[in-house]
């Protein structure tokens, strides 16, 4: 028996009746248990293209959160939430085997407020066995974990131990997954599933997000955050060189963390192949992205009447759309 699921295109949030005077009346703060809560329910991707400390400090000035990659030395990783840590709060990935213990001490040292257990496929032995690992190291910090499509993936996360969990597979932009297995959920249809949990843990909904419409979407739909890599990729404060080609717009590279370019240049060699590299235009700074997305998930809490998350979640009416409802929602001038 085959189950429809619903992508963010697929659906759409019915306006309500509202009383919100102001989007300054809205609250977007999440408590993450750590010294301070998050303003803006938004997380920066643990990706080599993606976090640096700079990109660390504009994410946690806007009020979210970035999470440092763990695709470097143990040492610069240390470097990396040393000067961040100073005067931000900063998240820092790990693995689920080899050096995942030895980075878990020296980015806490370092001062990260949380760890991130990061891995494609969260549901696993190894994963478990690490989240439960660190949890008896770490029994008050923050513990990352995932990425998990189900519901039952999501349960056994926080069941070892996971303070939030990732949910998405296969769903990011430069993600290849669902084409290499023919594994995955879209990221919508295993935010609603996972919402599901009678556990504690927070639900990050992380792949497919592409404006902050879908975040929306995903917050109305059960999660307490957001994670993001493309809509940050090609800003000033992103890692890399500005590359420029006969008069042609500045462009930087985006790439998936398991893609052949990354894992060649973070260990000489690639295990698999589930994501791909490319070039984005330069786009300027990351706080002004920020802050449209700040601006755009508060009038979408307005247009529901909400003055809150947990209010957009309690009164969130979903209509499913057709291809050619999906088509009037975007712009169409040209079409």
């Amino acid at each position: 028996m085959f189950k429809t699921a619903y992508s963010f295109d697929d659906v759409l949030l019915r306006p309500k009746y509202s009383g919100v005077v102001s989007r300054s009346d809205i609250d977007l703060s999440l408590d993450i248990g750590t010294a301070s809560p998050m303003k803006l329910p938004v997380f920066a991707s643990p990706m080599d293209t993606i976090m640096s400390d700079e990109m660390a400090r504009v994410v946690y000035e806007a009020g979210g959160r970035g999470v440092m990659h763990r695709y470097c030395s143990v040492d610069e990783q240390h470097r990396v939430v040393s000067a961040v840590s100073g005067h931000s709060e900063v998240f820092a990935a790990v693995g689920v085997t080899g050096d995942y213990y030895e980075r878990s001490q020296a980015v806490i040292a370092a001062g990260a407020s949380g760890l991130c257990v990061d891995v494609a496929h969260g549901h696993h032995v190894s994963a478990i066995a690490a989240i439960r690992a660190l949890r008896r190291e770490y029994e008050g910090i923050h513990i990352m974990a995932g990425n998990v499509a189900t519901l039952s993936a999501f349960d056994a996360l926080a069941t070892a131990g996971a303070t939030s969990i990732r949910v998405g597979v296969g769903g990011g932009s430069i993600c290849s997954t669902r084409i290499q297995t023919g594994h995955g959920v879209p990221t919508f249809q295993s935010v609603l599933e996972c919402s599901m949990s009678e556990t504690e843990a927070l639900l990050i909904a992380d792949g497919g997000i592409k404006n902050s419409g879908d975040m929306v979407k995903a917050l109305a739909a059960g999660a307490d955050a957001v994670m993001v890599g493309r809509m940050l990729a090609g800003t000033r404060e992103t890692p890399g060189s500005i590359i420029t080609n006969h008069g042609r717009p500045p462009m930087k590279v985006y790439r998936g963390m398991a893609s052949p370019e990354a894992q060649i240049e973070w260990r000489g060699r690639y295990s698999s192949n589930e994501g791909v590299s490319r070039t984005v235009r330069l786009k300027g700074g990351a706080a002004e992205v920020l802050f449209e997305i700040d601006k755009g998930i508060r009038s979408g809490l307005s247009y529901s009447g909400a003055r809150n998350v947990r209010q957009l979640q309690a009164t969130a009416d979903f209509i499913a759309q057709t291809s050619a409802g999906a088509k009037e929602s975007s712009t169409h001038i040209d079409s």
